[in-house]
């Protein structure tokens, strides 16, 4: 089938042994329903196909049998990805809240109660939603044990490149050397420390170590942004989950994207 995806979800680029480079896509249907596009290899796609956040598209998609979680979808065919308008940050991101808020109702500010719908089965599971933390607590930074990615992954997927294709010039992204996470308050009062996965704060992290070449203090500067989104800003999280954990962890959900316009002291969305 053929749907209408606003873009707002590009996580940071990961391997497999069976698809190489993969990037996790999600955004909203134009009926307001959170839809989840994965795999697809973003970086390989041809520079008229490389969509951006905030951005409608069109994509011929069908849904991933194997994968349970109701909103995951497979992008059947690269080349019949059609891109369309570009949504702007004007009169305060004004669009851009429309598109995402006026049709879905689903906003949780109790994150025990959103972990209670993941654990449910069928169509009522819950894997994708927006999240609004009543208070952030701070900013974390964990350096990764393994700074590079796994050696017989990387193997593998070279070895699947054709010699006679393009492949054989595709460089793997390099892996984040370290794990950023918010600790924030929910409605109850209960913290949390989530994982960030988006593709925008590894490409401030890499753009910062270009600009200094310092991990410590590129570290600060992305620590120094996103409090100051924290603070500043209307901040809403869009958590989702990973399959193979869903149902095994106890919270299973990371931050996939983050949306932070300004502050308004009257909005429309007063959930």
């Amino acid at each position: 089938m053929r749907k209408k995806v606003f873009i707002t979800v590009k996580t940071y680029p990961t391997i497999s042994y069976s698809y190489g480079e993969l990037v996790c896509t999600a955004g909203f249907t134009e009926d307001g329903n959170f839809i989840r596009v994965y795999p697809i290899p973003f970086r390989k796609l041809e520079n008229e196909l490389k969509y951006i956040k905030y951005q409608w598209v069109e994509m011929d998609i069908e849904k991933n049998k194997s994968d349970f979680r109701p909103e995951s979808y497979h992008l059947l065919n690269i080349e019949t990805i059609t891109m369309l308008d570009k949504v702007t940050t004007n009169n305060n991101w004004k669009e851009r809240k429309e598109i995402i808020f006026k049709k879905n109702s689903n906003l949780y500010r109790d994150l025990k109660f959103l972990i209670d719908c993941s654990r449910k089965k069928g169509n009522e599971c819950v894997s994708l939603a927006i999240f609004k933390p009543t208070e952030i607590i701070d900013f974390l930074i964990e350096e990764e044990k393994e700074k590079e990615w796994d050696k017989n992954k990387i193997d593998a997927i070279y070895s699947q490149y054709n010699l006679f294709s393009h492949d054989n010039f595709f460089t793997l992204v390099d892996k984040l050397p370290y794990r950023f996470y918010y600790k924030f308050k929910d409605i109850n009062g209960v913290e949390s420390k989530l994982y960030i996965e988006d593709w925008e704060i590894g490409a401030l992290f890499w753009n910062c170590l270009k600009s200094h070449n310092d991990e410590r203090i590129a570290c600060d500067l992305v620590k120094k942004k996103y409090l100051d989104i924290a603070i500043n800003k209307d901040i809403y999280l869009f958590l989702g989950t990973t399959k193979e954990f869903h149902y095994k962890s106890h919270n299973p959900f990371i931050i996939i994207g983050v949306f932070y316009p300004n502050k308004e002291e009257q909005y429309f969305l007063d959930l």
